[in-house]
């Protein structure tokens, strides 16, 4: 019950962080454009400060509208995000950011669900008279609503929610709100927190107050920095000896998360960091501290960065004390702990052997085989992968492993070709969720070096033993092979100016061709069928490239390629503009189709070259294109 609920909160906390970090750069703009050119500024400027309004009040808005819209609906819903964005900041007095999330999201979900609802019922030749109109006219009437309720229902929830914390802040009451974020802190959601909360408060707080401290509660390193000093101080075992660099990290870098496996292996130091993070909140609150815009990464620098003219020794002060207060707590706690009931920390050869059982085939050589890319993802993609996929890189590139590429994103965006996936324990659940089909590996901390090296060596030992049965296979693939008359593309294989009125009918057409030359059997063109409704052969580039499954290999009568031409276009993707022009099919008997494919889709690389060949009615020039 507790992880369902901690996976939901942790994915609608993503969800909100990925609308507001892409414009965290804009934030930092329009912060120290102000601590420039206001009048209390360091050079105030009237005329350059007249840009300053506008951002915040159109541009931020605007960009989060749709930020929230293309998450949702790609880039349709980000643009009606944007349109329905303006209706409410329109009729309110102040900045839309809350407002932007909420209308471009819907904006978002509207439009994809229009798509879907005329998805197969558009006429070839009306698509793109269907997509600018149904943008423009589902646009004017969320702008409408959002004019008339949307907008004056969130300036009234800003206002209530404003009223609620200056009651807060009277009765001396915002220093405990330490002890709800630092504990979800500690469960990855430090960027919702940041960008998804305090982000909105603090800009609607800086109007009034002209800084704020919403800005500097969350992002403060001082508690986070006082506990891993007090690990490599007086920290006992090799684990603690990496706290040192981390804490460099987390205060000039900015990355928080390097602290978080240090408290997870013993949440006693939890009450180190909300002492830390109260005594923060409280100095800022009787000193009237704060920043004048949102920083991100959490670094020192940062922080400086977004300090106003003479508030320095205030924000300094706050961050050291919170600093002061962790540590000595945390010395205190590490004097404390039992020993002997000290958590187990695993080793890292354990660790990725963990990780194997959790599939059917446990052994290291099948999990390790056909690695290309490898995937360190984090919550945001930005801070503690980041410096995961640095280490990792550079092992790789030490062992010249250069077949593998690494790569460092957020959850939310594991791409799709992603062979191994390394995420914290805390975080794999949701990574497994957004790339079921890649292999996962949890680790503890980020900066383990012996993870990595025990990760590397499994690689090289994998890459050794596939080596040797490669080049054993190879050998005798290549003699069988010298004896088979590899297929060639000729005349009889160019179909043009065909005509389908949906990708089944499409199929067909090139099932039969396939039929009649004698490639496969009649069973084959059901397989075809069958293979596109498991998932779309769209290629992209108005492409696409039909077969059948692997269970019709049977049918098969001897390898075969049949290239079809649809001057009008045929749907094969699940967007309304993937148009299919050219459709190649293909039956395999074995290898030597590969070749032939390979000269096909080289030649297609040119844009020019597909539309050339979606309209010539010259079979001789489309084997000239493929150098046959």
């Amino acid at each position: 019950m507790f992880k369902s609920i901690k996976f939901k909160i942790q994915n609608f906390g993503q969800f909100l962080s990925n609308i507001m970090m892409p414009n965290i750069s804009i934030f930092i703009a329009w912060g120290i454009m102000s601590a420039l050119f206001m009048p209390l500024g360091w050079k105030p400027n009237k005329v350059l400060a007249e840009l300053i309004s506008p951002m915040i009040f159109y541009l931020l808005p605007i960009l989060i509208g749709y930020t929230g819209g293309r998450l949702v609906g790609g880039e349709r819903g980000g643009i009606i995000g944007s349109i329905t964005t303006i209706g409410m900041i329109t009729s309110t007095k102040i900045p839309m950011l809350l407002g932007g999330m909420v209308s471009g999201v819907l904006g978002g979900w509207i439009i994809k669900n229009f798509d879907i609802l005329v998805k197969d019922k558009i006429k070839n030749g009306f698509e793109m008279l269907v997509n600018n109109f149904s943008i423009a006219i589902i646009g004017i009437f969320l702008t409408i609503i959002s004019f008339f309720i949307i907008g004056p229902f969130i300036e009234w929830t800003s206002s209530s929610i404003g009223c609620l914390l200056k009651t807060i802040i009277h009765y001396n009451l915002l220093p405990f709100i330490a002890i709800i974020i630092e504990p979800a802190k500690i469960f990855f959601l430090n960027n919702t927190i940041n960008h998804g909360i305090f982000s909105p408060l603090g800009l609607q707080d800086i109007l009034e107050n002209k800084n704020s401290i919403f800005f500097l509660i969350e992002s403060n390193p001082g508690p986070g920095l006082g506990v891993l000093l007090a690990c490599f101080f007086f920290g006992k075992g090799d684990y603690y000896k990496s706290a040192g660099g981390a804490a460099i990290i987390e205060f000039l870098g900015g990355v928080h998360e390097v602290y978080f496996p240090y408290v997870l292996m013993n949440p006693k130091f939890l009450l180190s960091l909300i002492l830390g993070s109260m005594t923060n909140i409280f100095i800022l609150i009787f000193f009237q501290g704060g920043l004048i815009g949102a920083v991100s990464p959490g670094s020192i620098l940062s922080i400086l960065a977004m300090t106003k003219k003479n508030f320095y020794y205030i924000n300094i002060f706050s961050i050291f004390s919170s600093f002061f207060v962790s540590f000595l707590s945390a010395i205190i706690l590490l004097k404390l702990i039992d020993h002997k009931n000290k958590k187990f920390v695993e080793s890292s050869e354990k660790i990725i052997d963990d990780n194997l059982l959790n599939y059917k085939n446990d052994k290291s050589d099948y999990f390790f085989k056909d690695i290309n890319t490898i995937v360190v993802a984090c919550d945001a993609g930005m801070g503690s992968s980041a410096i995961g996929a640095s280490i990792l890189r550079e092992k790789i590139r030490k062992k010249n492993l250069i077949d593998i590429s690494i790569h460092n994103v957020s959850i939310h965006c594991i791409p799709k070709n992603a062979d191994i996936v390394i995420t914290h324990k805390n975080l794999t659940s949701r990574a497994k969720q957004h790339a079921p089909n890649a292999k996962h590996i949890s680790l503890v901390s980020f900066l383990d070096n012996m993870f990595y090296d025990a990760l590397v060596n499994k690689l090289i030992k994998n890459k050794n033993f596939y080596n040797k049965i490669y080049t054993t296979k190879k050998n005798d693939f290549n003699k069988k092979n010298k004896s088979e008359k590899l297929f060639q593309l000729s005349q009889k294989n160019i179909i043009l100016n065909q005509f389908a009125n949906n990708k089944e009918e499409a199929i067909k057409i090139v099932g039969k061709h396939l039929v009649e030359q004698g490639y496969v059997k009649n069973d084959y063109i059901d397989a075809m069928l069958e293979r596109e409704k498991i998932t779309s052969t769209w290629l992209g580039e108005h492409i696409a490239l039909p077969h059948g499954t692997i269970e019709a290999k049977d049918n098969i009568l001897k390898t075969g390629i049949i290239f079809c031409q649809f001057p009008n276009g045929v749907r094969f993707g699940d967007n309304i503009d993937d148009i299919a022009y050219l459709v190649i099919g293909i039956a395999a008997k074995n290898n030597e189709h590969v070749m032939v494919v390979s000269k096909i889709t080289n030649a297609l690389d040119n844009p020019d070259i597909i539309t050339k060949l979606s309209k010539t009615k010259n079979i001789k020039e489309v084997l000239l294109h493929f150098n046959v």
